[in-house]
């Protein structure tokens, strides 16, 4: 990744490959990428961009499904979330 990226841009980038992500597993592999550190309510707010209109037009995510989903973490505290992309 890039440095002069945005933090909705970096989540993307992760996200895309189509495997659940946990808010620490993004913020660790963010972090290794572009030597900044984002706290869980940050990424969270990144996650929710990926739904609104501006970014699901700029990342060919499709406007007739959600394309973010989640799952509860099997034996443990919060969520997995996918990015699903779909048709423009």
């Amino acid at each position: 990744m890039v440095k002069d990226i945005t933090l909705t841009d970096a989540v993307y980038l992760c996200m895309k490959n189509g495997h659940y992500w946990t808010f620490w597993e993004l913020q660790e592999t963010i972090k290794s990428n572009t030597n900044r550190f984002y706290g869980e309510p940050t990424i969270s707010a990144a996650i929710r961009n990926l739904r609104k209109e501006k970014y699901r037009s700029r990342y060919g995510l499709g406007f007739y499904t959600d394309p973010v989903s989640k799952k509860r973490i099997a034996e443990g505290k919060g969520y997995k979330y996918k990015l699903t992309i779909g048709e423009k």
